[in-house]
C-alpha cells in the first residue's frame, strides 16, 4: 500500500508596529518596545515554533533610526527563515529599505508554498495617513497579472477600510478606491493584510479576507472615538497556507509580558 503523502502548510508570521528606537531603553507610553518585541518573539517560538516566512508590516522604528532597524533585523535572528519589511508612517522608508537589503528583507514579491505575497509601500514622508503611489498600484497590477493562478496575499501598512474608530478615519489609506479597483480585477487575491491600527480587525469584502493585527508594543482601543489605548498584551498573527488556496489564521498575545501602560496619553 502506497503511503499517503501529506504536504505541510506554509507557516507565515506577521509582526507589525514594533516602534523600536535607537536607545535600548526606548519606551512608547511606558512600554519598552524592545522588551515587548522580545516577549512576542518568545511567544511565537513557544506556541508555534519556527515560521517559514515573516511579514513585517511597518512602523518598525518609532524614530526612523538606523540603530532601530538593525536591532529589528538582529532580533529576527531568532527565526531561521526569510523576512520581508515594508514602511509605515513612523519609518524613514529609504533608510528602512537600505537596512532591509542588508538583511535580505527587501523582497516585494515572494512566491512560496503555492502562494504569492505582495508587499506595498503606503507610507508618505512626513504624513500619518497613507497613500499608494501610481507606481505601487502598477506594481500590484502587473504582479497579479503575471501570476493569475497563484492565490495572493497583499499587504500594506495603512488600513484600506474604515475600522469603526472615529479618530483613525483620516489616517488610513487615502486612495483606497484606486487600490480596490486593482484588487477587484483579480480573483486570486484572497487576503489583504495591514498593521497601523494596533488592534485585531477582521471582515470580508467581495470574498477577500481583510485582516489587521495587534502591535508588538501598545494596543489602541477598538471602536474608540478619540485616541485611546487599552491594557492588552502585545501580539502577532500566525498563518498556515495550503497550496490549494485555503488558509487558517489566528492572533496570539504574549500574555506573560508585564508592563505599565500610560493610559492618559493623548497621542504617540
Amino acid at each position: 500500500m502506497t503511503p499517503k503523502v501529506t504536504t505541510r502548510p506554509l507557516r507565515v508570521l506577521q509582526l507589525t508596529d514594533p516602534h523600536l528606537m535607537s536607545s535600548a531603553d526606548g519606551a512608547l507610553l511606558g512600554v519598552n518596545t524592545r522588551d515587548s518585541l522580545d516577549a512576542v518573539i518568545a511567544e511565537v517560538l513557544r506556541s508555534h515554533g519556527q515560521p517559514d516566512l515573516i511579514l513585517a508590516t511597518g512602523d518598525l522604528a518609532q524614530d526612523g533610526s538606523e540603530d532601530a532597524y538593525r536591532d529589528f533585523g538582529d532580533r529576527l535572528a531568532a527565526f531561521s527563515c526569510d523576512s520581508a519589511w515594508i514602511a509605515g508612517n513612523h519609518d524613514h522608508a529609504t533608510r528602512l529599505n537600505t537596512i532591509a537589503a542588508n538583511y535580505g528583507a527587501d523582497h516585494r514579491h515572494i512566491v512560496q508554498g503555492g502562494w504569492q505575497f505582495i508587499m506595498l509601500d503606503s507610507s508618505v514622508p512626513g504624513k500619518v495617513f497613507g497613500e499608494l503611489a501610481e507606481s505601487e498600484l502598477e506594481f500590484l497590477a502587473q504582479t497579479l497579472e503575471q501570476h493569475p493562478c497563484l492565490p495572493a496575499l497583499v499587504t500594506l501598512h495603512h488600513h484600506p477600510v474604515d475600522i469603526g474608530a472615529e479618530w483613525m478615519k483620516e489616517i488610513g489609506l487615502r486612495n483606497r478606491e484606486e487600490f480596490w479597483k486593482v484588487v477587484d480585477r483579480f480573483p486570486q487575491v484572497k487576503i489583504v493584510l495591514w498593521g497601523h491600527v494596533h488592534q485585531t480587525h477582521e471582515q470580508q469584502r467581495n470574498g477577500v479576507q481583510l485582516l489587521a493585527t495587534p502591535s508588538t508594543c501598545i494596543q489602541f482601543t477598538s471602536g474608540s472615538r478619540k485616541f485611546s489605548v487599552e491594557d492588552q498584551a502585545p501580539g502577532y498573527r500566525w498563518f498556515e497556507f495550503q497550496a490549494s488556496g485555503s488558509f487558517t489564521t489566528e492572533v496570539c498575545r504574549a500574555l506573560d509580558f508585564e508592563f505599565e501602560l500610560d493610559q492618559n496619553s493623548s497621542g504617540y
